[in-house]
């Protein structure tokens, strides 16, 4: 007996020191044991609250996983979705670039092969408060635009960077998509301009890329009608007289209509023709019908997947697996016990009428000039923020930082086929698109998703021969 208890001691000892040592300079009460249904993997994942105003109750949501293999040898990359107001741990944690998707009863997880966790550990943030699980106990806090978010984010970083006082150093990627296009320049700007006046600890920036951004909105908004009328969408007719009779200089964020009553009417009229049976983020997928029938057929395991195999009914089930009572403690969220379920998108937040008119280009200048490479990319099959539109600023921004090409628009390469288009200026502007890929251009475009940002972390130019290298 006293031997048997002698060696469970030694056990349990024994254990307590391989865990002290696996989490050792990581918080050990964010470590994610496993999640519900989640496939074995060899990687760590932590997920938890970072203050960033204690007075007002204000923290931030987050969920980190290391990289797949050598992660200490790995870069961190810092991934934002857009909206305003959607979640990053919905969004590109779990229906893009994480490790797993959820299965099709949303009630497990499956492994996401093609993960970008294979080239760099991956941080994922719900922000601003509000989106999510990211909270305030103060509610005037839910009235937020750019600047605010930025701020916070920079806190964030700061205090998160205590909690893994092993990536201080490490060379830092910020990401996202879509509205991040105002996001993560915007972040960049207030960590750049922390470096000019700290005289001690600076943000490693080495690349800011970010996919189908919101940057101008009298071309961006202009482009999704060129985008309907160059694929057949709408009639060269109508195509043609909101070319013609459409000045976007008076569109704005907050009231979309703004223009003049005759292009509102061909607006509304091009918007009807469109219809609510394509996907504008990705024109040529399937939309999803969650009725009965449906739940049904993903109940009984039959296939519900269509468009070339890509689920168009992860959203359903990523907002059933994220509001399961064990799934929301296996990843030490909701701790305040929000009065509202988990959703991709806020329906608390307020955010800014008028921040989605500023233009980033001048933003995105001063990062260049700070010695930071920028890549654009753009899903070819996006109507929402099309690559007309951002091949467009980048040529701006290329001319007004006086940039000369340095490669000429031409395809790029993945697995033999051709991955997509892509040109450089200078040597730190990119503009890239991806065949295929749509506004989320991980979710359609996976293997050719990864190709990119693989060369985007690793400083490297996407290939542009059909030989295969090691890496594809």
């Amino acid at each position: 007996m006293g031997r048997f208890w002698f060696g469970g001691l030694l056990t349990v000892v024994g254990l307590c020191l391989v865990i002290s040592k696996v989490v050792e300079g990581y918080p050990l009460e964010d470590l994610v044991v496993s999640l519900p249904g989640q496939p074995k993997v060899e990687f760590r994942q932590f997920a938890g609250y970072v203050d960033v105003d204690v007075k007002a109750g204000r923290s931030l949501f987050y969920y980190f996983t290391e990289a797949e293999n050598n992660s200490h040898n790995k870069p961190l990359t810092l991934w934002l979705n857009g909206g305003p107001g959607c979640s990053s741990i919905g969004g590109g944690a779990f229906t893009e670039l994480g490790p797993f998707f959820p299965t099709g009863d949303g009630r497990g997880l499956r492994r996401n092969s093609l993960s970008w966790n294979r080239a760099s550990n991956l941080l994922f943030v719900e922000s601003p408060a509000g989106v999510g699980w990211s909270y305030s106990n103060t509610t005037s806090d839910y009235n937020s635009g750019d600047a605010s978010t930025a701020r916070d984010m920079y806190i964030f970083l700061l205090n998160w960077y205590k909690k893994f006082p092993e990536f201080r150093s490490r060379e830092l990627f910020l990401t996202g998509e879509s509205y991040a296009g105002h996001y993560i320049p915007q972040l960049a700007d207030v960590l750049l301009d922390h470096n000019l006046h700290s005289t001690g600890f600076k943000f490693n920036i080495k690349g800011v890329a970010i996919g189908n951004p919101l940057l101008k909105l009298d071309l961006d908004v202009p482009a999704t009608y060129e985008f309907f009328w160059s694929h057949g969408m709408i009639s060269d007719e109508l195509g043609l007289k909101i070319m013609n009779e459409c000045d976007f200089d008076d569109y704005t964020f907050s009231s979309p209509h703004n223009v003049s009553h005759s292009c509102s009417d061909l607006i509304k009229e091009a918007n009807l023709v469109v219809g609510d049976y394509v996907d504008n983020y990705d024109v040529i997928l399937d939309v999803c019908y969650p009725s009965i029938v449906e739940q049904e057929l993903r109940l009984r395991k039959m296939a519900t997947k269509m468009s070339l195999g890509v689920d168009v009914c992860l959203s359903f089930e990523r907002r059933f697996y994220f509001n399961l009572p064990e799934v929301q403690e296996a990843l030490h969220a909701n701790r305040t016990k929000l009065p509202y379920s988990w959703s991709m998108c806020s329906g608390v937040l307020n955010y800014s009428d008028t921040d989605g008119n500023l233009n980033m280009l001048p933003v995105l200048k001063r990062i260049i000039q700070n010695g930071i490479p920028v890549w654009v990319f753009s899903g070819d099959q996006d109507s929402v923020v099309p690559l007309l539109g951002s091949r467009t600023l980048v040529r701006e921004l290329a001319h007004d930082l006086n940039l000369e090409i340095t490669l000429p628009y031409g395809a790029w390469f993945h697995k033999g086929q051709v991955g997509g288009w892509a040109t450089e200026y200078g040597k730190l502007l990119t503009f890239a698109t991806v065949r295929g890929a749509a506004h989320m251009v991980r979710y359609a475009q996976p293997s050719r998703a990864l190709r990119l940002f693989s060369s985007f972390v690793r400083g490297r130019r996407l290939p542009n021969t059909t030989h295969p290298s090691i890496e594809d």
